[in-house]
């Protein structure tokens, strides 16, 4: 059904002077800094300080790219030659569930080490993670990335007859034939999560945590059905991401079910009136939080 592909040529690298910029990378900030403003809103309108927030974003982000390049590599660790490929950054590589890991563990020790209630931040951000992974994949589109097997689907990505990885598609792919386009799945995936989501977060507040494990379950749910039409290394049948996947869906439906029935709602807010920042007689990650609204 060559009548339904999609063809178009794949914007690889974006010249800029002497530097080759991927819109993969571009859109990931963009991604994650649309993600980032709308949560200040949020934090803004509950009383909390922006310094900790800030803080947290940061070190998020620092983690998310060391996590996604990290797991990438355990997962792809036949095809290094040695330790030093692993840092070849520039040659791409990267997972999306490890950067959420990498970013929601960073964002876990900064909220303990400043004060702040994790669990409840974590409500306020999940509606907008789908959305920045939404705004993410837009990259990935430009550039032909996390392409899959052959298919008649309507809407499929006709490979380019000149395939060369790296400067006319992203990922490798049968030239001339049409293959699922993984990212898009994604991206429209994602914005029907972060729809649910804005719907279901009214209905949820009265237990905290369930919000955030809501986004846990849901994109779970969606990686594990993608990574069958997407072309990956697989280990007992699987691919990295789908065993991943269903860590975050069983873990998160059983904590979501376990929560109901025994979880109360706390306010969000700073450890204190003054500030964020623990002392001694306010440790971190025990204090109360201000009512936040």
């Amino acid at each position: 059904m060559f009548w339904s592909a999609l063809t178009y040529e794949p914007i690889v690298r974006i010249g800029i002077g002497p530097l080759g910029v991927s819109p993969h990378g571009i859109f990931t900030a963009v991604g994650f800094l649309v993600g980032a403003w709308f949560f200040l809103r949020e934090t803004r309108a509950r009383g909390i300080d922006d310094e900790p927030i800030f803080a947290m974003l940061t070190r998020a982000a620092v983690a998310a790219i060391v996590g996604a390049r990290v797991v990438y590599v355990l997962n792809h660790l036949d095809q290094y030659g040695s330790v030093l490929d692993w840092f070849k950054v520039w040659e791409g590589g990267i997972s999306l569930l490890g950067g959420l890991t990498g970013g929601v563990l960073a964002a876990w020790w900064s909220c303990r080490r400043d004060g702040l209630d994790f669990v409840g931040l974590a409500d306020v951000a999940a509606p907008w993670l789908p959305l920045g992974v939404a705004v993410g994949r837009i990259g990935d589109i430009l550039i032909a990335d996390h392409l899959g097997p052959p298919t008649s689907m309507p809407f499929g990505f006709r490979c380019p007859d000149d395939v060369d990885v790296g400067a006319t598609v992203g990922s490798p792919c049968p030239p001339g034939q049409v293959v699922h386009l993984t990212a898009a799945y994604d991206l429209l995936a994602s914005l029907a999560i972060f729809a649910v989501v804005l719907w279901a977060r009214p209905r949820l507040r009265a237990i905290r945590g369930q919000t955030a494990l809501l986004v846990a379950v849901l994109y779970g749910i969606n990686r594990f059905l993608l990574d069958f039409v997407r072309a990956d290394d697989r280990r007992l049948g699987l691919t990295g991401s789908q065993w991943t996947a269903l860590l975050a869906v069983t873990v998160g439906s059983t904590l979501m079910v376990w929560r109901s029935r025994t979880g109360t709602r706390r306010p969000v807010g700073p450890a204190s009136d003054s500030t964020v920042r623990s002392t001694p007689a306010n440790p971190p990650g025990r204090a109360e939080p201000r009512e936040g609204g």
